[in-house]
């Protein structure tokens, strides 16, 4: 039952990073079923530090993401683990690489700001441990390698070895972001607290707007008609898969620091967009296959996937879906993947450009450089959702965004099957869309593990 909250109703306090430690303690012992805190500074079991000494870490690593180094932002990942927890002889792409320095360094926001640059936030992580005083210092660096941005940032997950340890990614100002190992636990970012079920790429009806990429399956393979293949493959993969590309084109818009809109229509809705003129193309692509190709690798995807074989070593309960997917080591399949994520880099560029991008919910790139029509009406209020599914809300003015997301609001007014994701230059994700009779937006905290 959906509930609309007046804005007397929720009191929006900010957060801070002692706030974040709360929650973080919480989530850690709901992942391992371990009770509470033991009096020590580092509970052996677990790995995670006393209340004090997480705040610390946490308010240290907020306050570095508030500085600058030459010009740039801070953005940086941290590991708060022994130098032991890593293998000496460990290496990317399967591994980790430690470096430890010959002595250790002090743990505060402008020893991270000075080593940030170092430790480039695709490719490393700084070392963090308690020392025999109980201190928090910096022990070295751990090269990563990018691999697990294959997973984080859209796409198949590639097995490396993460140890599950207490983990912290700074990406901007305020955004903060936890993790045990791999594992998401809680993000701080605009003075709001999340845990991972604020993922709108998780939501079930986000996945509803890619629910015809299944149906679209076809086969010209002789022998194997598109029943039988269908039967072979589980269904909603076709539904994940798009997840998974517009996850890294957001990603990627994200990444560039340039913000930028998509759009994303029904089919007939480039058609509704011309009779009612609320959105115009500067850039629009010829009606041929290449606008398809995302479509069209999709396809050839879940056609090729109920023909391999999954790998001896895969878990039991891997079946012909997304986990046979992922672990697939079939040459076709990776050539395939890596083409299909090569069109979504390719579509958030085109973000770069100002305007809106514009897609099919078949992920057919229409065009780039569109303008939202001012002479929409406005939109006086929205409804900001508190949970994925939309069903407890806040009403908010408008007055109070930038066009960008004014004009967001005001398409959705006009056609209410279209969903918009507005990206912010400081790394802020909104879905916006038309849902029981209002516009309602999601903000989005975290795309992925790591990634705020």
């Amino acid at each position: 039952m959906t509930s609309s909250l007046t804005p007397e109703a929720v009191q929006p306090a900010h957060a801070y990073p002692r706030d974040l430690a709360h929650l973080v303690r919480e989530r850690w012992r709901e992942t391992d079923g371990l009770d509470g805190a033991p009096a020590s500074l580092v509970n052996a079991a677990s790995g995670l530090p006393s209340s004090p000494v997480l705040e610390r870490l946490l308010s240290v690593c907020y306050q570095a993401s508030l500085l600058h180094e030459e010009g740039r932002p801070v953005t940086l990942r941290i590991s708060f683990a022994e130098p032991g927890e890593f293998a000496l002889s460990g290496s990317p792409p399967g591994g980790l690489h430690r470096l430890m320095f010959e002595q250790t360094r002090p743990f505060d926001e402008h020893e991270l700001r000075r080593l940030a640059p170092a430790a480039v936030f695709e490719r490393s992580l700084i070392g963090i441990h308690l020392d025999g005083t109980g201190e928090l210092r910096i022990w070295g660096l751990i090269h990563s390698g990018p691999r697990w941005l294959q997973a984080v940032r859209g796409g198949r997950r590639i097995v490396q070895a993460i140890p599950r340890a207490l983990m912290v990614a700074v990406t901007g100002p305020g955004r903060v972001l936890v993790s045990k190992g791999p594992r998401t636990l809680a993000g701080l970012a605009g003075g709001t607290l999340a845990n991972v079920a604020t993922d709108v790429f998780g939501a079930p009806w986000f996945a509803a707007v890619f629910g015809r990429l299944q149906s679209l399956r076809q086969t010209e393979r002789p022998g194997l008609s598109g029943p039988e293949l269908s039967g072979m493959l589980d269904r909603g993969f076709g539904e994940k898969l798009g997840e998974h590309v517009l996850r890294r084109i957001v990603a990627t818009i994200r990444a560039a620091r340039h913000g930028g809109t998509l759009v994303i229509l029904p089919l007939r809705g480039r058609e509704l967009c011309a009779e009612l003129r609320c959105l115009a193309l500067k850039y629009p692509f010829s009606d041929d296959e290449p606008r398809r190709r995302i479509l069209t690798l999709t396809v050839r995807i879940m056609n090729e996937l109920a023909e391999v074989k999954v790998p001896a070593s895969a878990p039991p309960a891997v079946g012909t879906g997304w986990a046979a997917y992922e672990a697939t080591e079939d040459p076709r399949m990776n050539a395939l993947d890596e083409a299909l994520f090569e069109v979504a880099h390719l579509v958030a560029t085109l973000a770069n450009v100002d305007g809106a991008v514009v897609l099919t919910d078949q992920l057919e790139i229409l065009g780039f450089g569109a303008e939202i029509s001012g002479a929409l009406p406005e939109v006086e209020t929205v409804e900001r959702c508190l949970d994925v599914q939309g069903d407890h809300r806040v009403s908010e003015r408008t007055d109070r965004v930038g066009t960008r997301h004014r004009s967001a609001y005001r398409l959705c007014q006009q056609l209410r099957d279209a969903l918009v994701v507005v990206v912010s230059q400081d790394g802020g994700v909104r879905f916006v869309c038309w849902r029981d009779g209002a516009v309602v937006y999601f903000d989005q905290i975290a795309t992925g593990p790591w990634e705020v």
